[in-house]
């Protein structure tokens, strides 16, 4: 039924109304039906009892050599509102209770030809019969007995009027509560599915309103704590995500075209310097290819970090975690540092050996980031030391420096794309701003923790905690 209901061009509140008011039918149908049945069978056991009870009277009667005569009605043998008739061989009426039911000699003539028997007595084989005399309906049983050498035929009957006019009445009450209540049911039944669906349209409504440029609506919540409030919570969570999720993008945009933009200009100006002139000057066209050379590095770099920010958002970047000697990885990384940064002091204090489960070209590219970051933010001849310590099940590895430092406010954001405190964007400090977000995104792939702190004009100490695998 559901599914053909499903397939209306109609309303939801209207299809929900008419699959409950089909249930609501067959309920009270079911219940009417029930009701009915049930009266008719208290009727019919009553019944049943009283001629039972009569016949079995009349019987002691007679088996006590008793006459069959009219004086037997006076021994009180017959149940309240039982009858009885008797009659002989030539259908000649003898005895006769209530001479106003049927006073014809032959009682067969006074029932009516087109009498009805009911068919369903729940739960009995039928003993009784219902007749119609005289436009009224009886319950009757006959019983043959022979007595003095005759034989005769008792006939017992029970006037059943009155219940059959109460049943009528009780089905036509029925009919007409059953219709009233499927009524009243059909349109509480709208106007409740409506004021329930109503939080539904308005979610549609505002999902409608709802563009790419007014991603700060919202869908209305109340304090319901409903399923349709709890969907309206869920859909403003998503559209959260939405919005910040676009707003990053738009931004990514505009600062990787930012970063784009630069190289590009400078690799233009250079092209039409040569263009004009720079061909017979062999300085000016040194220059030029240095520049170029230079920028295309720059821009090579940058596509590189982008290319792997994208696989790292689709979860496409490959990671191969091995066991890592981080002792000898750390004293690799120091003895390339010195060479790459002779004019500062590198130290390292302390190589606690330790093992962890970890890419290690990915551990190196992320200590790399900071040391880097170390080294453009501090001047020459400072220090930048690194240490590598067990702490519990963990290695802490840090790598504190004696630079420039990064003022309070902007230290929760280093680690945004394309953020620099160095807000000229000057290549020689701050990069592409890229950096410190591949670091944070390596760092999270292996389980670790990242911790900043600094003071401007004092330096910066990051700390990346990893777990070990061979904690005791």
């Amino acid at each position: 039924m559901w599914s053909k209901i499903k397939q209306l061009a109609i309303p939801v509140s209207v299809k929900l109304t008419i699959l409950y008011a089909a249930i609501l039918f067959c309920i009270l149908l079911l219940t009417s039906t029930l009701t009915v049945a049930g009266l008719y069978y208290m009727l019919y056991n009553q019944v049943n009892d009283d001629i039972s009870a009569s016949i079995n009277r009349v019987n002691q009667y007679l088996v006590a050599g008793k006459p069959l005569d009219q004086n037997m009605l006076e021994t009180n043998l017959l149940a309240p509102n039982v009858i009885l008739k008797v009659s002989d061989q030539q259908n000649r009426l003898l005895i006769d209770s209530a001479p106003a039911v049927g006073n014809r000699t032959d009682l067969s003539e006074e029932m009516d030809e087109d009498y009805r028997i009911m068919k369903f007595i729940p739960l009995k084989k039928p003993f009784l019969t219902i007749v119609r005399m005289n436009r009224n309906y009886y319950f009757l049983t006959n019983q043959v007995v022979q007595q003095g050498g005759g034989t005769y035929q008792l006939h017992f009957l029970r006037p059943i009027a009155e219940e059959v006019h109460f049943i009528k009445d009780l089905i036509k009450s029925l009919f007409v509560t059953n219709a009233l209540g499927l009524f009243v049911a059909i349109v509480s039944g709208i106007f409740i599915s409506l004021r329930i669906l109503r939080p539904i349209r308005k979610i549609t409504e505002t999902a409608k309103e709802i563009e790419i440029n007014q991603l700060g609506k919202r869908f209305e919540v109340t304090d319901s704590n409903d399923e349709l409030q709890e969907l309206a919570r869920t859909f403003n969570h998503m559209l959260n995500r939405i919005q910040t999720g676009f707003e990053q993008q738009r931004r990514f945009v505009a600062d990787a075209s930012h970063e784009l933009r630069t190289p590009v200009t400078v690799i233009s100006g250079y092209v039409d310097i040569l263009d004009r002139w720079g061909k017979e000057d062999p300085a000016a066209l040194q220059e030029g290819i240095s520049a170029i050379k230079s920028e295309a590095t720059n821009i090579h770099e940058l596509i590189e970090k982008l290319l792997f920010l994208a696989r790292a958002d689709q979860s496409k970047q490959v990671i191969n975690k091995v066991t890592v000697a981080m002792e000898s990885l750390i004293a690799d990384i120091i003895q390339e540092t010195r060479l790459i940064a002779p004019g500062h002091k590198i130290e390292l204090p302390l190589n606690d050996a330790a093992t962890i489960h970890g890419d290690p070209t990915y551990i190196k590219e992320m200590l790399r980031i900071f040391i880097d970051n170390s080294i453009k933010y501090t001047p020459e001849g400072g220090t930048i030391r690194i240490t590598s310590q067990r702490v519990d099940h963990h290695l802490d590895i840090t790598i504190q420096d004696t630079g420039i430092g990064i003022p309070e406010e902007d230290q929760p954001k280093v680690f945004n794309r394309f953020y620099r405190v160095d807000k000229s964007r000057s290549k020689a400090t701050g990069g592409t701003g890229l950096g410190l977000s591949i670091a944070r995104w390596i760092a999270d792939q292996h389980n670790s923790t990242i911790r900043l702190s600094s003071s401007p004009g004092e330096g910066t100490t990051i700390t990346v905690r990893i777990p070990l695998i061979d904690h005791p």
